[in-house]
C-alpha cells in the first residue's frame, strides 16, 4: 500500500520549463505501470517524439496541446488522451499559466 500526496514526491527539473514527478511506479507497488505527473511552465514543450508503447495523458490543470499524427488537440482540465505505440506525438504547454499533467506508461516506457 501506498499513500502520499503530489506536494511530497520528489520533482526532478528535465528542461528549463518542464518538472517530472513519479507518482506511483513498482516501487510503490504498481507493477509494470509507472504514473508520472509533468509540469510545463508557460513556453514548455516535449520534443516530437514517437516510441514502442502506448500511454494515457489526463490533464490536471492548465492548457495544453496534444499534437499527435499531424493533428492538434487541445487539453484543459479533465482531458484524457491515448497515445498509441509508435504515434507521432508532442505535448505543449498553450497558455500562460503552468500545464500539469499525468501520464501513465508501462515500466520500460519510464525513461
Amino acid at each position: 500500500m501506498f499513500v502520499s500526496h503530489r506536494d511530497l514526491i520528489e520533482k526532478k527539473q528535465i528542461s528549463e520549463y518542464v518538472t517530472k514527478q513519479v507518482l506511483v511506479s513498482p516501487k510503490e507497488g504498481w507493477k509494470d505501470h509507472v504514473m508520472r505527473m509533468f509540469t510545463l511552465e508557460k513556453g514548455g514543450k516535449a520534443p516530437h517524439h514517437s516510441h514502442p508503447w502506448q500511454h494515457i495523458i489526463y490533464a490536471v490543470e492548465g492548457t495544453g496541446n496534444l499534437y499527435m499524427e499531424g493533428k492538434d488537440y487541445p487539453l484543459t482540465a479533465g482531458s484524457v488522451a491515448y497515445v498509441p505505440d509508435d504515434a507521432d506525438h508532442q505535448i505543449s504547454n498553450a497558455g500562460d499559466e503552468k500545464f500539469v499533467f499525468i501520464c501513465i506508461v508501462p515500466e520500460r516506457g519510464d525513461q
